[in-house]
């Protein structure tokens, strides 16, 4: 036998180790990756969502209780949609180191900043203890919250899209936003127990109990997103000449993108809207118990759990756009009777059409728009172009409920104004996508390419 003989059959399964090595990781690494968003967004809105609970129903009282309680539920409200102003900054610093350095280091630091910024929310005196300075440091740790937001789902969606197989990339990356809906779930199922305690307690010490809990989900977050590779998609881009700045690339060659986005993402007016402004209404104004409505928003979000990736796979068989304008011309109609039933406190209908609307028919745009604006952009500008056109999108969702307690009006028929509102937006959402490329039969390399 000759040396190269003896060579070669020792390197044979050596080599046959090394491509069931590869094999094996490229098989894991999508469900891991699906695994730690969904994990990671779960975690990232919980912390996000129990700030908006408590908004609808503490804040007013113990942040802003020298105003009368319409006009301190508002400031409340505007406490909330504080936390979208900085979404635009945090996605544009976070999408250029995203996409610069890697989308594993983002997703890291938004976990870090969104724990401790929640924390801290849990320790803060009242404004009966320290006065004006309180609702100002408020304002500045949601802030925080918003900056560490832009790059969560960004970045998630980012990862998860590039690790996904060809044809199923909306179905895995629907995940992440499963997840955001489970940190609903979670968040609601904590604020159900503490909402029942007697005002005095509620008011004293209760709301905090939910923001001193997100010490532990944001260790368990980072725990499983600790061993997540880096995606193929941007190691490859990385192997070539990287794009020193992003962001000008973004606006060079993606205008056009980023716009879609930006109008499609007003569909976020429908989820700001059911989770923290009909809460409000229907506790303040109609007087419906707490625990009815945070019970309807529970519900809502466990079915939601399952229509999300139900959609998204519908999407990687049919398309992302037919699915996406669905169910916001969906939501547009449902947001009528919906608001109805809540003016004439019918709770069997309340929640018929709460899990109809926010469980089934929000979850189809839900559950595909990770894919149809993810696809719109190559892997140079991904996360950037995600993160600043839905942030900036998102702005006026964080605000729908600030807006919507506004032009509420006193009577039976007060809530029209706030459906009208809600329709029209979601209508932009779907024009936006209906005039989207179709990419879900495209290829990853040739996304977002002329």
């Amino acid at each position: 036998m000759s040396i190269s003989t003896a060579t070669q059959q020792v390197k044979a399964p050596a080599a046959a180790a090394a491509q069931k090595t590869a094999l094996h990781t490229a098989t894991r690494s999508p469900r891991k990756a699906a695994l730690a968003s969904w994990i990671g967004s779960a975690v990232e809105y919980y912390d996000f969502f129990i700030y908006g609970t408590a908004a609808a129903l503490v804040f007013g009282k113990i942040f802003f209780p020298s105003v009368d309680p319409i006009a301190g539920t508002v400031a409340a409200f505007a406490t909330f949609g504080v936390g979208y102003v900085t979404r635009p900054i945090g996605a544009v610093l976070l999408g250029h180191i995203g996409d610069r350095y890697g989308r594993k280091k983002v997703l890291t630091f938004t976990l870090l900043l969104m724990g401790i910024s929640t924390f801290l929310v849990g320790l803060l005196p009242t404004y009966g203890q320290v006065g004006i300075s309180a609702p100002v440091m408020l304002v500045v740790l949601r802030m925080l919250q918003g900056v560490s937001a832009a790059g969560e789902q960004a970045g998630a969606n980012s990862m998860t899209l590039e690790h996904a197989p060809p044809h199923r990339r909306a179905f895995f990356t629907s995940f992440t936003l499963s997840g955001t809906q489970a940190g609903l779930i979670l968040a609601t199922l904590v604020f159900l127990p503490i909402s029942a305690l007697p005002e005095e307690q509620l008011l004293s010490w209760g709301w905090r109990v939910p923001f001193f809990l997100s010490a532990i989900v944001v260790l368990v977050g980072i725990w499983v997103r600790r061993t997540l590779p880096e995606t193929p998609a941007f190691e490859q881009e990385k192997s070539h000449k990287q794009t020193r700045l992003p962001l000008a690339v973004l606006l060079r060659e993606h205008k056009k993108s980023l716009a879609r986005v930006i109008f499609a993402a007003q569909i976020s007016v429908v989820s700001t809207i059911f989770s923290v402004f009909t809460l409000s209404y229907a506790v303040n104004t109609m007087h419906i118990a707490r625990a009815t409505m945070l019970t309807v928003l529970i519900l809502a979000n466990v079915v939601a759990l399952a229509a999300i990736p139900a959609f998204a796979a519908l999407s990687d068989r049919i398309g992302r756009k037919p699915v996406f304008i669905f169910g916001a011309l969906g939501s547009a109609c449902l947001i009528w009777p919906y608001l109805w039933c809540i003016s004439q406190a019918n709770i069997p209908l309340i929640f018929v059409f709460g899990l109809l609307l926010s469980g089934v028919v929000y979850s189809a745009a839900n559950g595909v728009w990770p894919s149809l604006y993810g696809e719109m952009f190559d892997t140079r500008v991904r996360l950037s172009g995600m993160a600043i056109g839905t942030q900036i999108g998102f702005a006026l969702g964080g605000f729908a409920p600030t807006i919507s307690a506004a032009i509420l009006k006193p009577g039976a028929d007060g809530w029209m104004p706030v459906a009208v509102f809600v329709s029209v937006t979601a209508l932009i959402a779907a024009i936006s996508a209906a005039t989207a490329r179709e990419t879900y039969r495209t290829p990853m390399q040739e996304l977002g390419r002329a």
